[in-house]
């Protein structure tokens, strides 16, 4: 009898690490594979996801709206509530045997709580990496209820292992995005019309350009204005053709958005093209065409250190992650901003492939063991002898 394997995804990002999975699942006879989306991955205003999953060959099987506006820690909170309420129900209805989910968003707790109170094992990827944001408090939580743990790295595995988890159920199997780009053909350009060329100037891919994509700091809500103003100060002097993307719902995402729109408005000549968002594929070609890319996203540590993209990574939201030779630790000041992203820009061609996340392998690790695994949900907790 087929397993009844259950992904929920919050987000693009969610997505792009989950989709080689998804593909082995959906073509195995072991499982029946099933879809939730919510969070931004229902909203229209950060493209329609649904639809994209669709393109690729996967069933929707349950998606509802959580989100509360206002991104800030408020409305955060509140929209986990939701979740929970809601995916709770759709647990119901589904009656997965499996739940998978990955990383360190907010709306990840809901997962495990729900999981967790409805006895359905948990699997999660991505645990056992250190940040100073409120992620990383998230991604331990999610640790503790959850009952298989597929990490990227030798140190997340001890990370993990040393939280008490059974060393037999932490498994390093690498990061499942480095799949994803084994599989793209990096010479065909993207086509920028089918997102209607975003707002502002046009951006010429043929040419050299940097790309830019900064999300809120959940820990440090005030301190988003500042951080997004001195890398907007940062790329005005830099002048070179720029794609900003738009940041993730996170608390303190008003801050950026508002500050964007009004730089944006009052500043029709900026060589600046914004976009909302790209698809998985899109998004990974532009930043490996790029000179750099620039911000404090997690794709700039994972992705950009196995395409040997430099990627200047402004303060401290992924402070304490493990990071290869293409990262450019920036504090939060336009003029190492700009020092650093000339720097980058000069080192483009020096920076050498790391593996450090995994070998593009991982999708196969994870559907190999998912195969064979009992689904007892029982855990115990290893106490180390000193």
């Amino acid at each position: 009898m087929k397993k009844k394997i259950c992904f929920v995804i919050y987000n693009r990002s969610n997505y792009a690490r989950l989709k080689p999975i998804l593909e082995k699942i959906n073509r195995s006879k072991n499982f029946k594979l099933q879809i939730i989306l919510t969070s931004s991955s229902v909203l229209v205003k950060y493209g329609d996801l649904g639809e994209i999953i669709k393109k690729d060959g996967f069933k929707v099987n349950y998606a509802f709206f959580s989100h509360i506006e206002g991104e800030n820690n408020l409305t955060m909170t509140k929209s986990v509530s939701i979740i929970i309420h809601e995916l709770s129900t759709a647990f119901q209805v589904l009656n997965p045997d499996i739940v998978v989910t990955i990383g360190d968003r907010y709306e990840t707790m809901a997962t495990g709580i729900c999981s967790s109170f409805l006895n359905i094992y948990l699997v999660h990827i991505q645990g056992g990496e250190l940040t100073s944001s409120i992620d990383e408090k998230v991604r331990h939580s999610i640790t503790k209820l959850s009952n298989l743990h597929f990490v990227c790295t030798k140190q997340a595995k001890n990370i993990v292992t040393q939280m008490g988890e059974e060393e037999n159920r932490v498994i390093n199997v690498g990061c499942t995005s480095i799949d994803l780009i084994k599989k793209i053909n990096f010479k065909n350009y993207v086509n920028l019309a089918k997102y209607k060329y975003g707002v502002g100037n046009k951006i010429n891919l043929k040419k050299k350009y940097i790309v830019v994509l900064i999300h809120p700091n959940t820990l440090n809500y005030n301190k988003n204005l500042e951080l997004v103003s001195n890398t907007f100060d940062a790329i005005q002097k830099i002048d070179e053709q720029t794609i900003w993307i738009w940041p993730n719902i996170d608390a303190g995402a008003d801050l950026i958005s508002h500050f964007l729109r009004s730089k944006r408005e009052s500043n029709p000549k900026l060589k600046i093209n914004f976009y909302k968002n790209f698809e998985p594929d899109d998004y990974l070609k532009i930043i490996y065409n790029s000179q750099c890319l620039i911000g404090n996203t997690s794709s700039g540590i994972r992705e950009c250190s196995y395409l040997a993209v430099p990627f200047v990574n402004i303060g401290d939201r992924q402070d304490r992650r493990e990071k290869g030779n293409n990262v450019f630790d920036t504090p939060i000041n336009n003029v190492k901003i700009i020092r650093n992203i000339k720097l980058a820009i000069k080192s483009r061609n020096k920076i050498k492939k790391s593996k450090i996340y995994g070998d593009g392998n991982s999708s196969s690790r994870i559907v190999k063991i998912l195969k064979k695994i009992n689904t007892n949900i029982n855990k115990k907790f290893i106490i180390f002898k000193k």
